[in-house]
């Protein structure tokens, strides 16, 4: 399934688009959790910026 999502995202207006994955301790457990999110390329620090947060 991964390989049709990277196949699909490198044609057209998907090479446009970058795959952002944060990572968050938690502080009660303290637990990694991962976000990912599909970003512009053109806002992609601004998708840090805010998961830093």
């Amino acid at each position: 399934m991964a390989k049709k999502v990277v196949a699909t995202l490198k044609t057209g207006a998907g090479k446009e688009y970058s795959k952002v994955i944060t990572m968050t301790k938690s502080s009660k457990s303290g637990a990694y959790s991962f976000k990912e999110l599909m970003v512009h390329n053109d806002h992609v620090k601004d998708a840090l910026k805010v998961s830093k947060e």
